[in-house]
């Protein structure tokens, strides 16, 4: 450096300056007395005895109320009616509308959904506040408030409109019975329609109950096959005296 030059300062970004070389460390936990803890073993051993209080609940239920047991899965029968988990029975409703079903079923099983759960995804960037009481969040509040009323609601109908009967009679367990198709007492029930209902095995349908094992005497057959029984309409059966004789008695024997 010479006299009369002048000065040249270089600068160098690398270095940092004393404010900023300050470490940004969280304040311990001791300095928020009766307001925080430690994670271990405080906070933990909580969250534990929570979930084993819960764990011990379902345990409980479990075995006080086990699952019901169903039949063997057919992929055959197209008259089975599967009803979904408690948690979809909203969206299991949904499209049992006219709008959502049918030809419409893109809207029921998409269109809607899709709408609904993106409105519920974009409400806290609609609502941008930052007050944190309900009542100053109208927008984030109105949007979960309608949402939890349309599956609640959903829900209920759901499970008020949704035929249990049937659903156990599909559902029920029934010894497998050989059935000889080209027997009279079979042919006959097929020509009066009676597999339409029963099914072609005679073991039961939505509509029905299985034939077989039916405890019932051959009169009694013949009496329900003339005068109806519950869903069963009177006049069903339009052959001969002969004909009803051969299928009460093959009915009340199906299964013995």
């Amino acid at each position: 450096m010479h006299r009369g030059k002048g000065l040249k300062f270089v600068g160098d970004s690398r270095i940092l300056a004393p404010e900023v070389r300050e470490q940004k460390l969280p304040k311990d936990y001791s300095e928020y007395p009766g307001k925080t803890e430690a994670f271990w073993p405080n906070f933990l051993l909580k969250e534990w005895m929570v979930g084993a209080v819960f764990l011990v609940g379902i345990l409980c239920l479990t075995v006080a109320h086990p699952a019901p047991l169903e039949r063997i899965a057919d992929p055959t029968d197209t008259g089975y009616i599967p009803l979904p988990d408690w948690y979809f029975l909203f969206l299991y409703q949904l499209l049992k509308y006219t709008y959502a079903s049918g030809p419409y079923t893109v809207m029921g099983a998409m269109i809607i959904p899709g709408l609904a759960f993106g409105g519920l995804l974009l409400a806290p960037f609609i609502d941008r506040g930052p007050e944190r009481r309900a009542s100053k969040r109208p927008l984030a509040t109105g949007f979960m408030l309608l949402a939890l009323a349309a599956i609640t609601f959903l829900t209920w109908e759901s499970v008020a409109t949704h035929d249990w009967e049937a659903a156990e009679r599909q559902g029920k367990i029934v010894q497998k019975v050989e059935v000889d198709k080209s027997s009279d007492g079979y042919q006959i029930a097929s020509k009066n329609t009676c597999i339409t209902c029963h099914g072609e095995d005679l073991q039961g349908g939505p509509a029905a109950p299985s034939l077989a094992n039916t405890g019932l005497s051959a009169d009694e057959v013949a009496k329900i096959a003339k005068e109806g029984y519950k869903n069963m309409p009177p006049g069903v059966f339009k052959g001969s005296d002969d004909e009803l004789k051969k299928l009460s008695e093959y009915i009340s024997g199906l299964g013995k």
